[in-house]
């Protein structure tokens, strides 16, 4: 390969699909969804209304939502099969659960090897469905509590804190999860939607293809940095007082040490998620009476920003939200899963609707050919 051609280490700027799903402008901070703004979906579209507009390039009107409120409804429920199989599994880290159960979801629907257009589509919406049920059930039983059936009447993002806690959310609470969701929900060619695509691309089954994303996103480097922003929290102490926590921040600094939630590969200016989970964050602490978590999430944004120029990306402030909302940290990884499976079967089908086999070349840089082979005994 020639020098002009030598790619980017980690295929940085690298265009590798054409997709009309999701728009980035990592300058001016902009993520759109089929042309609609961030900031106009978080404020005004519901989780549902952002699945429908991923899967058909649209917003659903009422009766078309409605439909689809009615079909994630009535596959929410999980087989008992897949509750006995929770249950005899080993205890575990979230992400494992969740790879090993959504595995196991394929073996119980019968068009798990239709690669129809149709059959597609209603697993994308089984998926997103039962994806939800899964971690919320899991965060249940691994706190000791049975497991709970989805109520019909709510929606996704109420229907989980439901389903995990046993308590119907108020309505500030399902809203910001809600806004959460939608945030979540796509970021055009990550590396868990790369994963998905390139499955996809072989024309294996969806569930495959969702499960290798589910890998990716175990990984720390893609998934699990809200996780880290809270335990980081949680080290410096809700009752640490302001110095402490500059003291505490800037010797991390000093020694080199990440704090997590801040930058972003595409985003040279404030991630537009951190935005409204940011405002999120303030308001379900002050309802809660306990806002003390936010408000050492924004002294660390402004001392990290201040000194390093990097600004917090949608991790930061996701911590201190699912934490108010009484979401252990162990679910914070699943539960990017469950707003992301929105975006991957909708990559997913797109890659089906207009397919070629993903196969990309490598930049050779071992010894240089032809090497001479000789005897054994010569070696």
């Amino acid at each position: 390969m020639s020098t002009e051609a030598k790619p980017k280490a980690g295929l940085e700027d690298v265009v590798a699909a054409s997709s009309a799903i999701c728009f980035l402008d990592g300058d001016r901070g902009v993520l759109a969804y089929y042309g609609y703004d961030i900031h106009d979906l978080a404020r005004g579209a519901s989780f549902e209304e952002v699945c429908y507009l991923l899967w058909h390039g649209r917003l659903p009107n009422r009766a078309e939502l409605g439909d689809l409120q009615s079909q994630l409804a009535a596959e929410r429920p999980l087989p008992e099969a897949l509750l006995r199989l929770m249950k005899q599994l080993p205890a575990s880290d979230g992400m494992d659960m969740l790879r090993t159960l959504t595995s196991a979801l394929g073996q119980y629907d019968p068009e798990v090897n239709d690669n129809s257009p149709q059959a597609n589509y209603r697993k994308a919406v089984r998926l997103t469905a039962r994806i939800a049920s899964l971690v919320a059930t899991y965060g249940r039983m691994k706190n000791g509590g049975g497991p709970i059936d989805p109520d019909p009447a709510l929606g996704n993002a109420a229907n989980f804190l439901y389903m995990l806690t046993g308590n119907r959310p108020s309505a500030l609470s399902a809203r910001a999860f809600d806004i959460a969701l939608v945030l979540h929900a796509d970021h055009e060619l990550n590396a868990s939607t790369f994963v998905a695509r390139v499955a996809a691309a072989t024309l294996t089954d969806l569930y495959s293809a969702v499960v290798g994303a589910i890998g990716a996103l175990k990984g720390p480097l893609h998934g699990g940095a809200n996780a880290d922003v809270m335990r980081l929290l949680i080290e410096v102490g809700p009752e640490a007082s302001p110095e402490r926590i500059d003291e505490a921040i800037r010797g991390k600094l000093a020694r080199k040490v990440k704090i997590p939630g801040f930058g972003h590969r595409v985003y040279r200016t404030e991630d537009p998620r951190a935005t409204h989970l940011r405002r999120m964050s303030k308001e379900l602490g002050e309802k809660a009476g306990n806002p003390r978590w936010f408000e050492m999430s924004r002294r660390i944004e402004t001392l990290v920003t201040g000194e390093k120029k990097l600004y917090p990306n949608v991790d930061f402030y996701s911590a201190s939200t699912y934490y108010t909302l009484g979401i252990d940290i162990d679910l914070f990884t699943p539960i990017f899963a469950v707003s992301r499976i929105s975006g991957w079967t909708a990559h997913c089908l797109e890659q089906y609707a207009n397919n070629r086999l993903i196969r990309p070349r490598t930049d050779y840089i071992g010894p240089t050919y032809p090497q001479t082979l000789l005897p054994l005994d010569q070696r």
